[in-house]
């Protein structure tokens, strides 16, 4: 088995497990459907962060991560530097197939398959904080491998 990859883009802030049900979640929270408005904006947010990755545009990158994740990483060079050295499938992905989002109490888990160079499927949990001017951010990442391989 590959290695399990796991990028945890805020200390302590994320953690993701793949068994988590329903019964984890507060009532409240599945009572709120995800408006297409706020699925959009969350796929764009990581859709734009990853076309900045494929351009090398730290500066562009960094600025999709919530303010929390920009203070933990202080500069941009650090963050590209580090998505770049640890994660090379979220920072040059072959493919990119979005899974439906889920609402996480007023934050969004947008799910993403992913294929990197080799053809090999990952699973990207991207979380996601709305921010006081609507927009969404990206709060933190979790990439496991997932089990098939496309060809």
């Amino acid at each position: 088995m590959r290695r399990l990859a796991s990028i945890v883009l805020s200390a302590g802030l994320l953690v993701f497990s793949s068994a988590t049900s329903a019964a984890d979640v507060p009532d409240a929270a599945l009572s709120k459907a995800i408006s297409p408005a706020d699925t959009q904006g969350a796929r764009a947010a990581i859709q734009a962060q990853l076309k900045a990755f494929a351009a090398d545009d730290a500066q562009r990158a960094f600025s999709f991560a919530t303010p929390q994740l920009r203070q933990m990483f202080g500069t941009p060079e650090n963050f590209i530097a580090m998505v770049r050295r640890g994660y090379p499938v979220v920072y040059r992905p072959a493919s990119v197939a979005f899974l439906k989002p889920e609402r996480d109490g007023e934050a969004l888990v947008q799910a993403v398959h992913m294929t990197d160079a080799d053809g090999v499927l990952w699973l990207a949990l991207y979380h996601l904080e709305r921010q006081p001017d609507k927009s969404w951010r990206i709060s933190g990442c979790q990439v496991v491998e997932a089990k098939g391989q496309v060809t």
